[in-house]
Formats: structure tokens, C-alpha cells, sequence
């Protein structure tokens, strides 16, 4: 019963947060299933399709989760207050930021070679698979700080 106590005024931004932090989750995982089936079959369809997913998907809910993250931090005047969770919050979403960015050129790099004409590098869908992993895991770790409030 203590979950549905919340001030009225929070519901909106902590959809939104919770919204796109689960989308970007989502998207991450379909991306990382591409990637690694992509790696036995080499289909150029399955390397674009997780590099689409990354771009359409992933990158729009994390602007999403992110502003919807400051928005919750400012309604309950959490801006200045440092916790561990928090802390972790943030560090983790700047650095999974990094490097889906880092992803994401790596990935147009090579979907423009496959709209050329050109195979699918194998490097970079592997670079991208460990890139992508990688957020993934952060990102999960992330999930139980914000779940379980360490101090």
C-alpha cells in the first residue's frame, strides 16, 4: 500500500522515467539477440535490423528516460542530495550514454558500407555486440540500485 502514496505531481515524470529506462532495456536486448544470431548466419538483414534498433529505439528512450529522470529528481528536490543510488544512477546513464553513442557511429559506419554494396564487418558487429552487452549489464545494475536504495 506505501507504493501507491505518492505525490500527484510525480506520477507523470516517474512514468516517463520508468517508461524509457524499460524501453531502453528492451531495446538493448532485442539489439544484443541480432548481434549474436548475426554472428553465425553473417545476414546483412539481422546486422541492420539491431543497428535500426538501436537508433529508433534505444537512443529516443533514453532521451525519454533521461529527461524524465531529472524531472522526478527536481519535483522531489533530489538535485542536490547525494545518495549511493542516485550516484549510480547517474553514472551508470552518462556512461551507458557514451557508449551507445559509440555504438551507434560503429553501427553507421557499417550499415552505410551494406547500403553501398558492401558485407557487414564482423569486427564492428562484434565491437557493437560487446558495446551493447556491456550497457546492458550496467544498466541492469542500475535497476537494482534504483530498486533497493543502498545507502
Amino acid at each position: 500500500m506505501l507504493a501507491i502514496i505518492r505525490d500527484h505531481n510525480t506520477i507523470v515524470p516517474l512514468f516517463l522515467h520508468i517508461a524509457g529506462a524499460m524501453v531502453v532495456v528492451g531495446a538493448l536486448a532485442l539489439a544484443s539477440v541480432y548481434l549474436i544470431a548475426s554472428w553465425r548466419s553473417g545476414s546483412v538483414a539481422l546486422v541492420r535490423s539491431a543497428y535500426l534498433t538501436l537508433f529508433y529505439a534505444a537512443l529516443p528512450a533514453y532521451i525519454v528516460f533521461r529527461v524524465g529522470a531529472e524531472w522526478i529528481a527536481d519535483k522531489e528536490g533530489v538535485t542536490d542530495v547525494d545518495v549511493a543510488w542516485l550516484n549510480i544512477g547517474y553514472s551508470v546513464s552518462d556512461a551507458g550514454a557514451l557508449l551507445l553513442i559509440i555504438s551507434l557511429i560503429i553501427g553507421g559506419v557499417s550499415v552505410r558500407r551494406m547500403n553501398r554494396g558492401g558485407s557487414p564487418s564482423p569486427i564492428a558487429a562484434r565491437i557493437v555486440t560487446g558495446l551493447v552487452g556491456l550497457v546492458l549489464i550496467a544498466y541492469l545494475v542500475a535497476v537494482w540500485a534504483m530498486t533497493t536504495k543502498p545507502t
